[in-house]
């Protein structure tokens, strides 16, 4: 009878070792979606993809590297920082002011123009 007891216990501890390792790739996948889902959402991305929406982003503000991309419903600009001054003829609009948190406020003048 001890015979029977030791083959049964035998058959048992016969299962592939690394049997659970596939568990544990489902569960690492789909934390990586939602990881991804969760990047997407948080970039506003889902403005970017809807046809009659406009979005302007500003990716390394305030470096030599500075990128603006503006999305005008299907149409995309992307406009590289560069070290040529641009000039032209214009009026004055407003005054610009930069908090020390780095946030910016736009205040525009209270003359009316035509």
């Amino acid at each position: 009878m001890k015979k029977r007891q030791r083959r049964y216990l035998e058959t048992e501890e016969d299962d592939d070792p690394l049997g659970g390792m596939a568990n544990l790739f489902d569960v690492a996948m789909v934390f990586a979606v939602a990881l991804l889902v969760a990047l997407v959402l948080s970039f506003n991305i889902p403005e970017m993809l809807d046809d009659q929406s406009t979005v302007t982003l500003v990716k390394n503000p305030g470096t030599p590297d500075m990128e603006i991309i503006v999305k005008d419903q299907n149409k995309i600009t992307v406009l590289n920082m560069t070290d040529q001054v641009s000039g032209g003829q214009g009026t004055k609009m407003g005054t610009a002011y930069r908090l020390e948190t780095g946030q910016v406020i736009y205040v525009p003048d209270n003359e009316t123009h035509s």
